[in-house]
């Protein structure tokens, strides 16, 4: 992977798993070339493009070595609602307040990632979809980001100030059921997509107005891992299948009439919704035969974990991974 030249104070150590060159080359030519990039004194470890008028990418590095990340905010007539929170380096918070000069804020988690809830403690409350309840509450909580240094205490994957994560907090967090509708004002409003696969209740949200879809980790340019399976341990985890992520994507196609561009939670962003369909085609392929795949690897996560996981290429876009026994629906 060529160097990016980023405006972030963190500095990146080491990766874990390679990222594709498109993915790869899109970021470079964003991070380095993109007109809107600001970084603010707050917080200087985000980067923060405005993509529309009311749109804002806060992208921050991974800290765990996996893909980096966008937390999205919108700026409503009456509220802004931030999606997403990472691993909450830096002052969050003040970096938001920032932006929307001090509006009332909605905060909203796409699904468990600890890259995408971790920043939860920098509010107050926070919402999610009720199959990820118990495990958000369960990731972000005291030591939660012990991982990301080593027995020494030095940073394993990218540099920044340790004094700089949050200082865990109790928050509110309020799960809620698809359909949920958030209102930022007038006839405004964003509405929770129940998406689950990449976790049992992970979620993507339809902004009506702007028509856009915050689409999380289930859709990405690089790998959009929507099959892992049930993990022991883990409720609700008969929701995290290819099978229920194909059928809750079903739905959503049908709804394509309501927004225009897909915005995910890593890499390539403000991408046509015609993508869903690619997907979605892919998908089919994996169902009827689950041997169909392209490659399979040996995966580590930013834990350290390994497994063994098959890829199934999307037309004109990345990868679908799954696990052999993520494809279908665990038998009662």
């Amino acid at each position: 992977m060529w160097p990016i030249n980023g405006a972030s104070k963190a500095k990146r150590i080491q990766w874990g798993a390679p990222q594709n060159q498109i993915s790869w080359a899109y970021m470079k030519m964003l991070r380095e070339g993109n007109k809107t990039l600001k970084v603010y004194d707050v917080n200087p470890y985000v980067e923060v493009y405005q993509f529309y008028d009311n749109l804002y990418g806060l992208f921050n590095q991974n800290c765990d070595g996996a893909g980096d990340v966008w937390m999205w905010l919108i700026i409503g007539p009456q509220k802004a609602m931030l999606i997403d929170t990472a691993f909450g380096l830096g002052d969050m918070k003040g970096l938001v307040d920032r932006i929307t000069g001090g509006m009332p804020l909605i905060v909203a988690n796409t699904h468990i990632g600890p890259d995408h809830v971790l920043g939860n403690c920098r509010f107050d409350t926070v919402y999610c979809h009720e199959y990820d309840y118990e495990a958000i509450r369960d990731r972000c909580k005291p030591g939660a980001w012990d991982y990301l240094f080593d027995r020494d205490g030095k940073n394993i994957w990218l540099d920044f100030d340790r004094r700089d994560l949050p200082v865990y907090k109790d928050y509110q967090l309020i799960p809620v059921k698809d359909g949920h509708v958030f209102n930022l004002g007038g006839d405004y409003n964003v509405e929770l997509v129940w998406t689950a696969g990449h976790t049992p209740g992970h979620s993507m949200f339809l902004d009506k107005k702007s028509r856009y879809l915050f689409a999380g980790d289930d859709v990405c340019s690089d790998v959009t891992g929507c099959g892992p399976g049930p993990s022991p341990g883990r409720p609700n985890g008969q929701h995290a299948n290819l099978t229920t992520y194909r059928d809750c994507l079903k739905r959503l196609i049908a709804r394509m009439d309501e927004f225009d561009y897909l915005f995910p939670g890593h890499f390539m962003v403000n991408l046509e919704n015609y993508l869903l369909l690619n997907l979605y085609e892919a998908l089919n392929e994996i169902i009827a035969d689950p041997n169909s795949y392209d490659y399979k690897v040996v995966q580590t996560g930013g834990d350290g974990t390994k497994r063994e996981r098959m890829h199934k290429f999307v037309k004109g876009f990345g990868t679908i991974a799954y696990t052999a026994n993520g494809v279908y629906p665990p038998k009662i």
